[in-house]
């Protein structure tokens, strides 16, 4: 038995011999550059990528003091995976879902709004261990212990608190839950690879000692061999702990906060839509040593220093390597992107136009106006005009009609764009709601309110439950707000010393008895349904085709050839002659209607057939005011 433990322990030792020799084997070929492949995992372990990356720019002559916190090399790494490899699928989305199973330190996507801009924060970006240069980028705590030495490098980075787009819809919403089980494959696929490779210690230890000490090791406690000296990244909080700070806000509500590296202030701005994708990690770990004495007195905006420290400490965090503003557009199924063909633009907006019109009522003449309503777009800004909206007021509402058929329009607007939201305008709403955004120097941040909002929502303003009553100086401030929202496409931010005037871009839609005196919209017109039937369900191929229709024609450029631009102003003078209440208002939205015309038919140009199409839906709708008003006028004097 002893001759054959002894045969035993010689045939592990000469495996052990075997394997270290190929691991530094492998670890030379790396360090020639022979080895084909990454070296690191973007997906699961993306400070490795940065770590190799650093170390090679340092090695390669490249001076840490010089870098002043610009790209080495990580982020060409990341951007080569995500973008040029197509890889950008692979990266789980951070959401109130996937937080739960979701490792810290890993890669992961985040989409929303900027909700606030925190300003900048300095941080220890480079500095020596000995006479190696390690980096904090992309990090929230130190990999090594740090000393004050004129060597460290203090960079800076940009801090953007987002969130969950406002009234973002069900039907927008996506989920990394098919990632669920490739993200548990890899982990198991990381945890194989980490097994396998050896540390860069080994470089430093005479291979003979090696394999006595372990072979010696293996016998004396009849174990496996651990790679005990191998690198690891920081521990990272557990999952649980992750989900069980996460106490002071909606947890279906997920905020984050963001930081920027080596990006323009100027290529983001307040509400903005964007995705991020970079490491993700939990704020949580600020408690952990993060921010010691090193830290303090770097700057007295640090996060870690904010009066609102907690609040971050309780939300995770992503270390950005890229981002991309995005569009209506890119927010839709990607089951349906055809090409934008004449053919089926018109068989879209047909059946489009179809279904608003049964969910009104069959009241045609508003269906048409609602269908340019919701594809209407501020695109340009001349002086105090926003040129391009086209707010509407629908008016002959009592307590019965706007029981039915307002909620079939809230419904179907819900179900064909993206971010909408539903305002019951009373008194007492007025007088209580924080409709503008404040900002809060106890906490010093932005405290969100309604009307801070993304490019492209919708708004739909039920205002028939609006009675007889006073307004307090809030009310009076709310009414001025929702009217300057409407007029000029604009909301003035609070900061209590002054007041910031922010551009928006929101449709708005009032329902109301008569035409509306807080809210003077672009297009009023009476309401007249004669049908209470309820429209039929709408396929789901019916609604993405629609969805797909309004996201991309509303952004669809436009211009007028000049021979018909002499069409259109003649037919402007003759309208002047004729009817002198006429003013540039009413010429205005006649050219913002034409437009929007022109776009619905997929139209880059306003032809003669859609000028006429503008001239005859606005001849219907002062008809119809005129029979309003006429059928008032009966009434008053019967």
């Amino acid at each position: 038995m002893a001759g054959v433990t002894l045969l035993v322990l010689a045939g592990n030792c000469t495996y052990l011999v075997l394997s270290l020799l190929v691991i530094a084997f492998v670890q030379s070929e790396k360090r020639t550059g022979n080895m084909v492949g990454l070296q690191y995992d973007c997906l699961q372990n993306p400070l490795g990528a940065v770590r190799l990356t650093f170390e090679k720019a340092v090695a390669s002559g490249s001076d840490p003091a010089t870098f002043n916190g610009k790209d080495w090399g990580a982020t060409t790494i990341f951007r080569d995976f995500l973008i040029d490899k197509g890889c950008l699928s692979q990266v789980p989305i951070l959401s109130s879902e996937s937080i739960s199973w979701l490792k810290p330190n890993s890669l992961v996507r985040f989409r929303g709004m900027i909700q606030d801009m925190l300003g900048n924060e300095f941080y220890v970006g480079a500095y020596k261990d000995g006479s190696i240069w390690r980096t904090n980028k992309f990090m929230d705590v130190s990999q090594f212990p740090m000393c004050s030495s004129s060597d460290m490098q203090i960079w800076e980075r940009r801090l953007l608190y987002c969130v969950p787009v406002p009234g973002q819809n069900l039907w927008v919403d996506y989920s990394s839950k098919p990632l669920i089980n490739q993200y548990e494959n890899l982990t198991i696929l990381q945890k194989e690879k980490r097994q396998r490779e050896d540390d860069s210690a080994i470089d430093h230890m005479d291979l003979s000692e090696c394999v006595g000490s372990l072979c010696n090791k293996k016998m004396r406690e009849g174990g496996s061999i651990a790679d005990s000296s191998q690198q690891q990244e920081p521990e990272t909080v557990g999952t649980f702990s992750i989900t069980h700070k996460m106490t002071d806000f909606d947890k279906n509500y997920l905020p984050c906060l963001v930081k920027i590296y080596d990006s323009p202030e100027s290529e983001m701005k307040l509400n903005d839509i964007v995705e991020f994708v970079g490491i993700f990690t939990f704020g949580a770990e600020l408690e952990k040593g993060g921010f010691d004495e090193v830290y303090d007195g770097l700057c007295e905006d640090a996060l870690v220093h904010r009066p609102s420290a907690k609040f971050f400490q309780q939300i995770p965090c992503l270390h950005c390597f890229i981002h991309r503003k995005l569009a209506t557009d890119e927010l839709l199924s990607s089951s349906f992107t055809p090409e934008p063909k004449s053919h089926l633009v018109k068989e879209i907006r047909k059946s489009l136009l179809g279904h608003l019109t049964s969910v009104i009522g069959n009241d045609g003449l508003a269906a048409h106006f609602m269908l340019l309503h919701l594809l209407s777009k501020v695109h340009a800004r001349v002086d105090s005009v926003a040129v391009g909206k086209l707010s509407l007021n629908l008016t002959s509402f009592n307590e019965e009609s706007i029981s039915v058929f307002g909620n079939r329009i809230s419904v179907a607007v819900k179900k064909l764009l993206p971010f909408t939201h539903h305002i019951p305008l009373t008194v007492e709403y007025l007088n209580s709601t924080s409709l503008a955004p404040r900002k809060d120097y106890q906490t010093d941040r932005l405290e969100t309110a309604v009307l801070q909002l993304a490019e492209g929502s919708h708004i739909t303003i039920d205002e028939t439950q609006l009675k007889a009553g006073t307004l307090n100086s809030t009310g009076v401030e709310n009414a001025m707000l929702l009217k300057n929202l409407i007029e000029l496409q604009k909301v003035d931010y609070d900061f209590k010393y002054y007041k910031m005037e922010m551009a928006a871009d929101v449709q708005l839609l009032v329902l109301s008895e008569v035409k509306s005196n807080i809210l003077p919209a672009d297009i009023v017109l009476p309401f007249q349904p004669s049908s209470v039937c309820e429209s039929e369900p709408v396929p789901l191929e019916a609604l993405e085709a629609w969805r797909w229709y309004l996201a991309t024609l509303r952004s669809t450029a436009h211009s007028i050839e000049p021979e018909m631009q002499k069409v259109v102003e003649d037919d402007l003078v003759a309208a002047r002659q004729a009817d002198r209440s006429l003013g540039s208002h009413d010429f205005s939205r006649w050219l913002t209607v034409g437009r929007l015309i022109s776009a619905s038919f997929g139209e880059t140009c306003l032809s003669l057939d859609h000028w006429e199409m503008v001239k005859e839906l606005e001849r219907l709708r002062r008809e119809r005011l005129n029979w309003k008003l006429m059928g008032c006028l009966s009434a008053s004097t019967s």
